[in-house]
């Protein structure tokens, strides 16, 4: 069944909404110069590299703001029609073209999803059938990732051929039982759309949803006029390096491959706002929008989110909002709205995995409008600073609860709490308390206090650091790297645990099964999900597999013990010279004057085996001249 306009009328009327909303959306723009101010600072805070945000009200868009300029492009800075890859977002949209549907009665929430996709039979162990009300609040018990068209292949796959992929899968949970964030829901709920409509998703949710809001530089499969404004993109890791982000399709187009930009989501927001009246029409009903704003269940995700259906469900400061953030390759989004105050904010970054530090920006600036509309001063926004040394060193070390253990530690410059819900976070002071002020996440919710650490409301104990217990030896041949060059999945022991590092943020400890078998915690991307190490007829282990989700080891060298080897990009003598050529950089302060001793003459027993003044390093030439160590006279009198 296609529902669908006279191909000539639709081209007029999107034509017409374009200019109107053009002027209508902005009817009344206003400045913010302390929004400028501190966006700015929180963008060089945190490193983003371009930054757009729009704020909205029942008369349209009240103000907008961009920061950055495109390094691949620097006629691209950015502003309001930037376009960014939305990520999880997208979603909303699907699901509203699929409620559009249920409207006409050609779809229904509760019946089996099979139903409309007889293929679609992943194994359910369970008596209660999977619907699109499950799929659409996340409670399907799918696994998050689907085995073809997932966030990791680059292969970009057929809708078709990702939802088929599933049929591999067995459902986590029973449906209903708990809410657990699936994009590969989500992907099943475009195939519905996409079979009842008997279009292709992306030309289904183009006539239905995003033309009739006059939102023509938007698209789930971009041309050229799409992609125009859209910026370089960067990942991060732990270890300090940036690189560019992978560009291509998810084959799971539905969950998170839209193109926007925030004056083109102020239309979807303004929408919202009107309770579904489009400027075409009504997009949905006001009672739709309502159910699709309501509580779909009392159970919460392992992340403490409420769902309705599509919308992340929440309040600011009492005022209940519906939401949607987005991560994707490269760039982050957040879009929230306040329904009973009628205002909204869209927000997003070209940097991956920075949704908290755009997340506080987007409330803060809910905040200001709020303080306008209330004649109230607006609030205040605290920048955070650098935690002192003093308090860094004091509290520097391990801490433990029950049988979690956190490390706080400085890197880069940095000081970090490691391991919090399987996430590394940068720890920051404002007026002299600690808080938790990251591109991941911001939370006030942690104190140091008598030697004791409290992380949101769970308080851990001090631990000596004392050395690890030996490897155990069926974990020696999982540990190591697998996967792709975009996303590499690290396998790591830590605290006497094995440790999957995946998606480059969230570092997991996994539960042993045995066999090769191990579960991921019941928190996080992958709650309860399993992994399996998968060996080759010699008995290496060469693959890892997350539901049917391959990730081939990686080489690093030789496993079974040699030195590792590289070629120079320029011969060693050459680099050895423009090393000797170099300085340090100048510093300012109070330094120790140097006293260095060799700290064989401490003590008989002390052996060196300083690699660089042998072949046996890296570079497989001699780099030292001679074999010796030097340390300042009290270290070496401590060795």
């Amino acid at each position: 069944m296609q529902f669908k306009r006279p191909a000539a009328l639709k081209l007029v009327f999107s034509a017409l909404i374009g200019l109107l909303l053009a002027a209508n959306l902005h009817a009344e723009k206003r400045e913010f110069p302390e929004l400028n101010d501190l966006i700015r600072q929180e963008a060089a805070n945190k490193n983003l590299p371009l930054l757009s945000i729009i704020l909205v009200d029942k008369d349209g868009v009240v103000w907008s703001y961009g920061t950055g300029v495109d390094a691949a492009n620097p006629d691209l800075s950015a502003d309001s029609n930037t376009t960014y890859r939305i990520g999880s977002v997208s979603k909303l949209f699907t699901d509203i073209a699929i409620m559009q549907l249920v409207e006409k009665s050609v779809l229904d929430l509760d019946e089996p999803v099979s139903t409309y996709l007889p293929d679609f039979l992943p194994d359910n162990p369970f008596v209660t059938p999977i619907t699109l009300r499950l799929l659409m609040s996340h409670s399907s018990g799918l696994v998050r990732e689907p085995p073809v068209g997932n966030y990791f292949a680059t292969n970009e796959p057929t809708l078709e051929a990702t939802v088929k992929s599933l049929n591999t899968t067995t459902l986590v949970y029973a449906p209903g039982s708990k809410v657990q964030y699936s994009n590969a829901g989500i992907a099943v709920v475009g195939r519905v759309l996409e079979k009842v409509s008997e279009q292709p998703f992306a030309e289904a949710l183009k006539e239905n949803i995003l033309q009739p809001l006059g939102m023509t530089k938007s698209a789930f499969t971009p041309d050229a006029s799409v992609i125009r404004n859209l910026p370089e993109a960067y990942m991060w890791s732990y270890q300090g390096d940036r690189t560019v982000a992978p560009t291509f399709e998810l084959g799971m187009s539905p969950a998170g491959s839209m193109y926007s930009s925030m004056s083109e989501l102020a239309l979807f927001m303004d929408a919202l706002i009107k309770r579904g009246e489009g400027s075409d029409g009504r997009l949905l009903s006001e009672k739709t929008l309502e159910t699709m704003w309501t509580p779909q269940s009392t159970i919460q995700s392992g992340r403490n989110r409420s769902f309705g259906i599509g919308f992340g469900l929440g309040e600011l400061d009492g005022e209940r909002s519906v939401e949607h953030g987005g991560a994707i390759y490269g760039f982050a989004t957040q879009l929230k709205v306040l329904p009973d105050r009628k205002i909204g904010v869209a927000v997003a970054t070209n940097l991956d995995m920075a949704n908290g530090a755009i997340n506080r920006i987007a409330d803060h600036a809910l905040r200001v409008l709020l303080a306008q509309q209330d004649g109230k001063a607006p609030p205040a926004y605290r920048i955070s600073a650098p935690v002192s040394a003093t308090t860094a060193q004091e509290m520097a070390g391990f801490y433990k609860h029950g049988d979690e253990t956190i490390e706080i530690s400085r890197r880069f410059g940095n000081l970090y709490v490691e391991r919090i819900r399987g996430l590394s976070l940068r720890l920051r002071e404002i007026d002299d308390r600690i808080v938790i002020d990251d591109q991941m996440a911001y939370s006030e919710e942690f104190e140091f206090r008598d030697g004791k650490v409290t992380v949101r409301g769970t308080e851990y104990e001090p631990i000596a650091n004392v050395m690890p217990a030996t490897l155990n030896p069926a974990w020696s041949a999982l540990v190591g790297e697998y996967g792709f060059d975009h996303n590499v999945l690290y396998i790591s022991e830590k605290f006497g645990k094995l440790h999957a590092l995946i998606e480059w943020g969230m570092q997991y400890p996994l539960i042993d099964l045995g066999e090769g078998k191990f579960q991921f915690p019941p928190y996080g991307l992958y709650p309860n999900e399993q992994i399996v190490f998968e060996r080759d007829d010699a008995g290496k282990v060469d693959n890892a597999s997350l539901n049917g989700i391959g990730f081939a080891r990686r080489s690093t060298g030789n496993i079974d013990g040699d030195v590792f080897h590289i070629e120079p990009v320029k011969p060693v003598a050459d680099l050895e010279r423009e090393a000797l050529r170099a300085e340090p950089p100048m510093e300012d302060g109070e330094f120790l004057k140097a006293d260095l001793v060799d700290v064989t003459d401490y003590s008989e027993t002390i052996r060196l085996d300083i690699r660089y003044a042998s072949n046996d390093n890296f570079l497989g030439v001699p780099v030292y001249s001679s074999a010796r160590a030097f340390l300042q006279r009290p270290a070496a009198e401590a060795l």
